[in-house]
């Protein structure tokens, strides 16, 4: 995820959902499609957990395997807030004190299976689900959505998962 903030000024604000439901988005999500970063440019098997606490703050923890299937385990732990409490759909995430980067729940489906993360400046961006696998055309689909927010596609790679032989499924945020 990234520390870079601000929006571009000649771009129109990301859509996203009118009401997020904080306790349903929160938990485990495989991400399936990424701006990669220095700190994840490798990824494999990536993951993203949410707990929301007592105080509002939405504790994150971001893993994956450092190049390889059975890579190094990264893990990375910023913490969120709500920006927006009407929709509860922007968020600010804190890697690093005192920065924070804007996150915007730019979609989220009824299920809560599926959702896009989004960056108002356009150049990061998420494609989440709650199965390790997804199929093509749901990628696809979810690719074009960030397309016609006026995202780069090129800028979006997808991610490696294949857990049929991770032997620490990383469980332990069930």
């Amino acid at each position: 995820m990234s520390l870079s903030t601000g929006c571009a000024s000649n771009e129109k604000p990301l859509p996203s959902p009118e009401h997020v439901e904080l306790e349903r988005f929160m938990g485990l999500w495989y991400v399936h499609g990424y701006t990669p970063i220095l700190v994840d440019k490798r990824a494999h098997n990536a993951l993203e957990h949410y707990r929301l606490d007592e105080d509002g703050k939405i504790q994150t923890t971001y893993q994956f395997r450092d190049g390889a299937f059975d890579g190094e385990l990264k893990t990375y732990t910023p913490v969120g807030t709500v920006h927006n409490e009407e929709s509860k759909a922007e968020w600010r995430m804190q890697f690093i004190w005192p920065f924070k980067s804007d996150y915007i729940i730019m979609q989220v489906d009824d299920a809560y299976q599926e959702t896009i993360i989004a960056h108002p400046s356009r150049k990061y961006g998420w494609i989440m689900s709650r199965s390790s696998d997804m199929a093509d055309v749901d990628y696809t689909r979810l690719l074009g959505d960030l397309e016609a927010a006026g995202y780069d596609p090129a800028n979006i790679q997808r991610l490696p998962q294949d857990w049929s032989k991770e032997t620490d499924r990383l469980d332990q945020f069930e």
